[in-house]
């Protein structure tokens, strides 16, 4: 089988040495989270287990891939009126890849993907799925295919002269590894010099089985953050799965289980350019994140029937998803009613991402010293916080009805705003790391904990309208914002709840214990393709 150790220290031959010796062999050097890929017996994992040099053992496992009124949405012409257009910044899409496209060019004509490298064996960094154009074009798209006299509407991306960075590790199926992912994550790092990368965009995810502390894709995310580079990572597309009893809370997706980064759900824009109007995708995943009870997602952006970049018609989800293809008279309206050939749309997650992204991508643009923590505490405090209590969606495909509610583990800090992110001055230093829910089965309530370094143990950075509302904040011993607990006996940790012993990270062990299959089951995050009312 295939799995990554994690070694306590960078691997050197003689750890090499050691798996050989077990009769495996080492396939992918992973520096950056001290470890490698190695194809071993599953007879010698039990040995590998007990060296004192090897900090953890988990399998490559398996991960998939999770316009035109989300930028008025988010408030994303604020930044345009300023001139900023993400030029000199660089974006990392850790995806399908991305294919040539008009709207990826600039001024020039030349391409703006500055740099491409395939990770899935393919020998193309072409996108042949569908999905690394698309989310290409939420970030960086500049419209050109929809410019013209009898245009009605321009597909025009978040920051539409970005310099992109194309790292394919998800392959025609959409599917990829963790090692893959790990190793392009370690390729952006090296190259963030030579094409100012700043923003990592990860469209993808995988089911979480261990603490985020022990997770490899986890510690390849961290190891960006700290290189400098601000990691923006869809929640997942689980929030309608209730096989757990759980109403979609604790679905979150890994790595978007990780505090560090910028975990983002998704939001219908409900066909108009205001914003008032917009509700939660009811397929976005909610917190808390497995193991850890990390407070998730972080923000919300819109990601339902989005309009973006079609790398080919022939690739795999406009082939075997029709339905997402559109008429050349969504934007044109001298078109002749054919479909697209340069867009059309998908939902979810996924697409909520790249519109976070972009909008990083201007706030440095416009203040190039803030570091990830700055600007994931801006994205935040700055977000848009005015939500109804409930909503209510219907699934186009079967009528099914879900009810969503607005509490912290559903729509985080809030909406993004970007012309209050790029207004916002206020100075901070310190981390940014999303809190922990801290479940008292006693009473039957939570409370959501901060460390006196992180942003959100602050009170006066979130003021009256904080964005945690009337929430518990538990610093130490110090409660910062009243005693009121964020749910009460009703709430998502009653006796079925995420918490109980039949949760989505109960006693399952990772390993089988009757076999020799690295783990019993492995469920990958989905892309939504049709979207919902």
């Amino acid at each position: 089988m295939n799995v990554i150790v994690q070694f306590k220290h960078v691997p050197t031959e003689a750890q090499h040495l050691k798996v050989r010796n077990q009769g495996g062999r080492l396939t992918r050097r992973l520096g950056r989270v001290k470890a490698g890929l190695y194809s071993v017996p599953a007879t010698a994992l039990a040995t590998l287990a007990n060296d004192p040099e090897v900090a953890y053992i988990s399998p490559d496992r398996k991960l998939n891939g999770k316009l035109d009124l989300a930028a008025e949405a988010v408030n994303a012409a604020a930044a345009w009126l300023l001139n900023l257009d993400g030029t000199g910044i660089g974006v990392a899409v850790i995806d399908s890849g991305i294919s040539d496209h008009p709207d990826l060019a600039n001024s020039s004509g030349a391409s703006r993907v500055v740099y491409s490298q395939d990770f899935t064996g393919s020998g193309t960094a072409d996108d042949q799925y569908g999905h690394g154009e698309h989310v290409a074009g939420i970030v960086a798209g500049n419209g050109a295919s929809s410019t013209c006299p009898t245009c009605t509407r321009t597909l025009m991306g978040m920051a539409p002269n970005v310099s992109l960075i194309n790292l394919r590790v998800l392959d025609e199926n959409g599917s990829g590894s963790d090692s893959e992912v790990i190793a392009a994550i370690d390729q952006a790092i090296a190259l963030a010099s030579i094409y100012n990368i700043r923003v990592i965009n990860l469209s993808l995810g995988r089911g979480v089985y261990e603490s985020y502390t022990q997770d490899p894709l986890c510690q390849a995310v961290e190891a960006a953050w700290q290189a400098g580079i601000v990691v923006v990572v869809a929640a997942g597309n689980e929030g309608r799965d209730n096989s757990a009893g759980n109403y979609g809370y604790g679905t979150v997706t890994a790595p978007g289980n990780d505090p560090f980064v910028i975990t983002v759900g998704a939001m219908k824009d409900m066909g108009t350019a205001d914003r008032s109007d917009d509700l939660i995708g009811s397929y976005s995943s909610k917190g808390p994140t497995g193991v850890d009870h990390v407070v998730k997602p972080d923000i919300l952006a819109p990601g339902n029937l989005t309009a973006s970049l079609l790398a080919n018609i022939n690739d795999t989800i406009p082939t075997t998803e029709p339905a997402t293809l559109i008429p050349n008279t969504y934007y044109d309206s001298a078109g002749d009613g054919s479909t697209s050939g340069v867009y059309y749309t998908l939902s979810g997650t996924s697409m909520a991402t790249p519109v976070v992204s972009g909008a990083v991508a201007l706030l440095l643009q416009q203040n190039p010293s803030l570091t990830p923590d700055q600007v994931k505490a801006r994205l935040m405090r700055t977000a848009y916080k005015t939500f109804p209590t409930s909503s209510q969606a219907i699934d186009l495909n079967t009528g099914d009805v879900y009810t969503s509610y607005y509490d912290i583990f559903t729509i985080g800090a809030g909406y993004l705003d970007i012309a209050a992110a790029l207004a916002d001055t206020t100075p901070f230093t310190g981390t940014a790391n999303s809190p922990t829910a801290v479940y008292d089965p006693t009473s039957d309530t939570a409370q959501v904990y901060c460390a006196s370094s992180d942003v959100c143990a602050d009170q006066s950075l979130w003021a009256t309208q904080s964005i945690w509302a009337t929430s518990v904040f538990v610093n130490g011993t110090q409660s910062l914002w009243g005693a009121q607990s964020v749910f009460g006996t009703q709430s998502i940790w009653a006796t079925q709840s995420v918490w109980a012993t039949q949760s989505l990270w109960a006693t399952q062990s990772l390993w089988a214990t009757n076999s020799n299959s690295a783990e019993t089951t492995d469920s990958a995050s989905s892309i939504m393709v049709h979207g919902e009312k």
